[in-house]
């Protein structure tokens, strides 16, 4: 990780608060030639949260970090912190400070003068002290005299965001800060960054590809694609109820199917799939956002149980009320995964489907096997059929 280094002067912008400031982006846009990377965005950041901007390599997100931070200038829009227009500002001015992946850590200093360097340069009269309450935040102060090569990798990826924190901008901006750590060390310092964002209370805006560390850390997450937010809301909404097959796709893994629906009179909706006459699934209509015609109905692959059987209709007692059924297919593939294994089947007419069943106790399938998959219809969500049912997946 590096963290870029505040300015002496002072900022023209807001002062940083105890609990951050809140984030605008209006119109955002930046254009490289005739290729437009990030495409008109608005986006509002509130104060003291922690804002995850996901998607794949080549999104936009990145390049919206950089303009934040004046490392970028927009082609055209407005960024606003505080409600103060930075768009103009140059970097070392504004109240921002930016956390990369890469340590760049001074080797010739020890940790609390990497950690205090900004403070110094600021004149701050207790640099040291302020060091050394956010060593103990990230729980380094026993290190606080040694230099960083005699840190291990973990100990020298938490002394990054500890310089960056002891500055209290207005924002911090995290840009993949976890990529280059193994999984292990990656899991536990998302619970740190968290924890440390709890703690101070900065607005924290965190800039990543991989869906889990979003999901785990942020309370908001936008998901970027093609320059543009495909959509934006708590975790559990966009992974309960997405919007668009890329969503769908990228954020986790989903089954999707083409078909024909039609309201039904309770008001749920009935959707005829493209495979065949026989195959009718039902999803809650409010989970199906008013659509009707042509549409994709989906469902997430740990929702879905399979029905083992040579392929005739299953029973009440297998399949009770309320339950939809899709199939028969062939399970083409099993992978332990040690919490839940994976299984593919291939229905006839469909893309091969998924299912993530969890390891109890129970007899377990075995490729050519032949099963029905089945799922609470509460578990169903319908998106519009005009789009790529297998857009995100390549990027997953």
């Amino acid at each position: 990780m590096s963290v870029a280094e505040p300015s002496a002067g002072p900022s023209p912008g807001p002062a940083p608060a105890a609990g951050g400031a809140d984030l605008h982006l209006e119109a955002l846009t930046k254009r490289f030639g005739a290729m437009t990377a990030v495409d008109a965005i608005d986006l509002t950041v509130p104060a003291g949260s922690f804002f995850a901007l996901l998607g794949p390599s080549g999104c936009g997100k990145t390049t919206t970090l950089r303009m934040v931070a004046g490392l970028e200038e927009p082609t055209a829009g407005t960024i606003r912190i505080g409600g103060a227009d930075v768009t103009g500002t140059p970097p070392h001015r504004r109240p921002v400070n930016t956390v990369f992946q890469s340590y760049a850590l001074f080797p010739h200093l020890s940790v609390i003068d990497n950690v205090a360097f900004g403070l110094r340069r600021r004149g701050r009269p207790k640099a040291r002290e302020e060091a050394m309450a956010a060593l103990e935040l990230v729980e380094l102060a026993h290190c606080a005299g040694r230099r960083p090569g005699q840190l291990s990798g973990g100990q020298q990826q938490r002394v990054a965001p500890a310089r960056a924190v002891v500055n209290r901008p207005a924002v911090l901006l995290l840009d993949e800060p976890l990529g280059a750590l193994d999984l292990k060390l990656r899991r536990q310092m998302q619970v740190e960054l968290k924890g440390i964002q709890h703690e101070v209370g900065l607005t924290f805006v965190h800039v990543t590809h991989d869906q889990e560390e979003a999901m785990t850390m942020a309370d908001t997450v936008a998901v970027m694609n093609g320059g543009r937010i495909e959509q934006l809301g708590p975790p559990a909404e966009l992974y309960e109820r997405p919007r668009t097959a890329f969503v769908a796709n990228f954020l986790g893994q989903s089954n999707l199917v083409p078909g024909y629906a039609t309201p039904t009179v309770g008001g749920a909706l009935e959707v005829r799939l493209d495979a065949g006459a026989e195959q009718l699934l039902t999803a809650p209509r409010e989970r199906a956002g008013g659509l009707s015609g042509r549409v994709l109905v989906g469902v997430r692959p740990e929702k879905v149980y399979l029905v083992p059987g040579d392929g005739s209709a299953p029973t009440d007692e297998e399949v009770p009320a309320g339950v939809n059924v899709l199939g028969p297919g062939k399970v083409v593939d099993v992978s332990f995964a040690g919490v839940s294994t994976q299984y593919l089947v291939d229905v006839p007419g469909l893309v091969t489907q998924t299912v993530f069943s969890q390891n109890l106790d129970q007899a377990r399938v075995r490729p050519g096997d032949l099963v029905r998959l089945a799922w609470a219809r509460q578990h169903t969500f319908v998106l519009p059929g005009d789009q790529d049912l297998s857009a995100g997946r390549a990027e997953d």
